[in-house]
């Protein structure tokens, strides 16, 4: 495998930071992750961090050199995830369970498969295109979908946080997985947060990614971000991967 990889999370204009990331990879096989900590319930960091530590746990034991299955192993791990967060709540006590969003992709043999609960997003990127986007699983998605809002509305409408499917929920956490999807050199993976996407367009996110080495475009994705953001600017993370 070659690529470039970046990686970056920030606390924006909030007093702590609730997102978690984290990259790994073995000789064949690279697995990418972002979860983000639900802020309006509490200890939204400590499930973000659970997702994170149990999924690259997974990824280090099984994937020897390369993982059976990709899809099987994200579907299996991000539900072992939720049902850890939900034993550590039990442990220690607390009446309702921490949450958080999570995205994850693995890419082995040039084939990249991705899964997500959540509004945390991965874009799939070629020739100044996107290719995929994960669909959000919320509130104003729904309206989306049913036409009675437009997607450029999404990061200013005031229900924008209401997220239906997460980890750490009562009920089992719905987990949608892609189909796998070959890489072309130059192609560009980019897992982030919704603090990071709901400033900026499609558009600029994808026309900046492209616009040079994503080490240098990276970080200033995030700069622009935070700039449009301004006094209201949430948690912001991504990783960015150049395909080689």
């Amino acid at each position: 495998m070659q690529f470039t990889i970046y990686q970056e999370s920030r606390r924006g204009s909030r007093r702590s930071n609730q997102d978690r990331i984290a990259y790994c990879y073995s000789r064949d096989a690279l697995l990418m992750l972002v979860a983000d900590g639900m802020g309006g319930h509490e200890h939204g960091e400590v499930a973000a961090q659970i997702a994170v530590q149990f999924i690259t746990d997974v990824f280090r034991r099984e994937a020897k050199p390369a993982l059976a299955d990709a899809q099987q192993f994200l579907r299996r791990a991000i539900d072992g995830a939720h049902h850890a967060i939900v034993l550590h709540a039990a442990d220690a006590g607390m009446a309702q369970a921490p949450r958080t969003t999570c995205v994850a992709c693995v890419v082995q043999d040039n084939i990249a498969s991705w899964a997500h609960a959540g509004d945390s997003r991965l874009y799939h990127i070629r020739e100044g295109r996107i290719l995929a986007q994960t669909k959000d699983h919320s509130l104003v998605q729904q309206l989306i979908d049913q036409g009675r809002i437009r997607e450029e509305a999404v990061g200013a409408h005031p229900e924008r946080n209401r997220i239906f499917n997460f980890l750490g929920s009562a009920e089992q956490p719905q987990i949608e997985a892609s189909g796998m999807t070959r890489l072309d050199a130059g192609d560009i993976l980019m897992l982030c947060s919704d603090g990071l996407w709901a400033p900026l367009s499609g558009k600029i996110i994808c026309g900046a990614l492209q616009a040079g080495d994503i080490l240098r475009t990276a970080p200033e994705l995030l700069d622009a971000a935070e700039r449009r953001a301004g006094r209201e600017c949430d948690n912001l993370s991504m990783i960015a991967v150049g395909w080689e």
